[in-house]
């Protein structure tokens, strides 16, 4: 997994929230999010928004660009 894989699947294990209703909630096929996870492909920019408004945190944060 990529660094952005990771990251995104640290953050829904910690708050115990099921690949299934996070692809729900974003509105994307459950594959997506798996390829996101895995770092077989990335999201465009509006979905990192989307993400990072989603956990409230920084697009910096979810790309590992924090010091």
């Amino acid at each position: 997994m990529d660094n952005f894989g990771n990251t995104l699947k640290k953050l829904r294990n910690d708050r115990n929230i099921s690949a299934l209703k996070l692809s729900e909630d974003l509105n994307i096929h459950r594959g997506s999010l798996s390829n996101w996870e895995t770092g077989k492909r990335k999201p465009d920019s509006e979905m990192l928004l989307k993400i990072a408004n989603y956990f409230n945190v920084s697009v910096d944060y979810l790309l590992g660009n924090q010091n």
